[in-house]
């Protein structure tokens, strides 16, 4: 791991980044998620983390989401919330999964229903998508900045194409975590 100069907390405070795995810098993944035609939405099958912040951006839409998605809000997410003092909001929760694959996805498409909403009434993805999904194929553990489990181990069916890791999610991690990491972690790319 490579210390960061500082710590980088996220807009909500949290979760606060001090160290980068360098392996996001040479891990590769195809970053055109609606461009592929060969994992047909597989890292939808599991339902995603989603912390409390994004929750209630999420109930704040309720209605709306409902009407667009077809799916009551009472099957939107699992009934299980883990504190998580690194989480926006403190706690996180679980989208469900119905049929194999998470309550959101587009089932008569391709891509993430909550996505597609956000783009259609103007609102910004990251602001009702949940962090760890903004991240991924990145997330975070404790203080790191790292790849995601499913990284690791090979289980990504869309690795070692496209991009690095930390060039497809470069943008995102501008919004969540600000310029200046993104200058820094620039910085750390150009070096190696």
């Amino acid at each position: 791991m490579l210390a960061l100069s500082r710590p980088y907390p996220a807009r909500y405070q949290v979760p606060v980044l001090r160290a980068v795995d360098p392996a996001i810098f040479t891990m590769r993944y195809f970053t055109d998620c609606l461009g592929c035609g060969f994992c047909h939405d597989w890292c939808c099958q599991f339902g995603v983390d989603a912390d409390r912040w994004h929750v209630d951006q999420i109930l704040a839409h309720a209605a709306a989401l409902e009407q667009f998605t077809g799916t009551p809000r009472d099957r939107w997410f699992t009934t299980r919330v883990d504190p998580d003092p690194d989480a926006p909001g403190g706690s996180m929760w679980r989208t469900a999964v119905v049929d194999g694959r998470c309550v959101f996805l587009n089932r008569a498409g391709r891509g993430c229903q909550l996505h597609r909403f956000c783009l259609e009434q103007g609102i910004d993805p990251h602001d009702l998508k949940p962090l760890v999904d903004g991240l991924f194929p990145l997330t975070y553990e404790g203080d790191v900045l790292c790849a995601a489990d499913e990284v690791l181990d090979g289980d990504l069916v869309c690795l070692d194409t496209g991009p690095t890791l930390y060039r497809g999610v470069r943008d995102s991690l501008r919004y969540y975590f600000g310029d200046d990491l993104v200058t820094e972690l620039d910085g750390i790319e150009a070096g190696r």
